[in-house]
């Protein structure tokens, strides 16, 4: 199928940011968490809970968004022919970059769409996490300008870009398969949390369907926050900046119309106050994104599309999520948690010590 894609363009990038910013307090509503009716680096953590690689009993669900994500752009991908396999393009620091993503994102407790969907409910410290957010970024592009590559991806068979997506068709028909139950832990193979975030959930078909939809839209507008950002601060461009200044303005309405705007700093949900590690923490997640190019949701769009290396990334959030929780790195609404400044200092060595070595000379 041929032809102009529409959604690329300036309106059509407006307007999926503003179906996301829709369709996110929609699902709050519906039994999502607050302030998180949509949130890439929280679901991740879910699933990984789910499966068993932490053992946090409040964050603990198998998100069918996060599936839907996936599932959605492989569909947009094939259905348009833009279906390629690719990868080999430093796998093992993308899967880094993943864990440290994931990490920085839990010490924040949100990833950019969380931080947008945070302010647009109210929550006066996403300010600083979207602040820190772009600090990150910005340093991830003083890398770009210096020569930074992670080298080009290389064609591959089909089963390269499958694997991910059947990854995540199988945890769709594990969580159809063995349904959340009231009162029970577990549930057959799967853990499921019976109070807390993880217990808090939209219908299974509707998530799904949602995923599914904004997974088709954003492979086709190639949406991404860190993107827009980057975009914003090495070109001057505005395009995909307009996308997510229309999901924070669509979400900011829908949350006033359905009573979930509640402004301040104190008592948000799933929040804390501690400003210098919301700063910090999404300044690491947003120097990660721009080191691996792209954001958690972009990443999940282009692994459907077919890229190896995205699934990678993917792949080293969840187990990022599984370490920040077994090991205390991740933060709960008291602040900050016991090892989660020890894992800020290695995370940013870590990214630094990738940048700095992964540059080419500029001639």
């Amino acid at each position: 199928m041929k032809g102009r894609n529409i959604l690329s363009l300036s309106w059509g990038i407006v307007g999926v940011g503003a179906v996301i910013g829709i369709l996110a307090p929609v699902l709050q509503k519906l039994g999502n968490p607050g302030n998180m009716g949509i949130c890439v680096a929280c679901f991740e953590r879910d699933i990984a809970g789910a499966i068993g690689l932490h053992r946090a009993e409040v964050v603990q669900y198998l998100r069918p968004e996060i599936m839907g994500f996936v599932l959605g752009s492989l569909l947009a991908a094939l259905i348009f022919r833009e279906f390629r396999p690719r990868g080999g393009s430093a796998p093992i620091i993308r899967f880094v970059l993943g864990v440290f993503a994931m990490i920085g994102a839990l010490i924040f407790l949100g990833c950019p769409w969380r931080a947008l969907l945070r302010l647009s409910g109210g929550d006066l410290n996403a300010i600083t996490g979207l602040t820190g957010l772009a600090f990150g970024i910005f340093i991830g592009t003083m890398f770009l300008r210096s020569g930074y590559t992670l080298g080009r991806s290389e064609k591959s068979r089909p089963a390269t870009g499958l694997v991910l997506p059947l990854i995540m068709l199988g945890l769709l028909i594990l969580a159809i398969i063995f349904p959340v139950l009231e009162g029970q832990p577990k549930n057959g193979i799967i853990f499921s949390s019976i109070k807390g975030p993880g217990s808090m959930h939209a219908p299974l078909f509707i998530s799904l369907a949602v995923g599914l939809g904004i997974g088709f839209l954003a492979q086709r507008s190639r949406f991404c926050t860190m993107g827009a950002i980057r975009d914003l601060i090495l070109f001057r461009q505005v395009h995909l900046f307009s996308g997510i200044l229309a999901l924070l303005i669509a979400a900011l309405i829908a949350n006033l119309v359905l009573g979930q705007f509640h402004p301040g700093f104190m008592g948000q949900p799933v929040a804390h106050t501690q400003h210098v590690w919301n700063f910090l923490g999404m300044a690491l997640a947003g120097l990660a994104f721009a080191l691996a190019g792209g954001c958690p949701g972009r990443q999940l769009f282009l692994a459907g599309e077919g890229d190896g290396d995205a699934a990678v990334f993917v792949v080293g959030m969840i187990v990022g999520a599984g370490l920040a929780h077994n090991f205390g790195l991740a933060s709960s609404p008291q602040g900050i948690g016991p090892h989660g400044m020890a894992a800020l200092v290695t995370g940013f060595a870590a990214c630094l010590f990738i940048g700095f070595t992964m540059r080419e000379k500029l001639t």
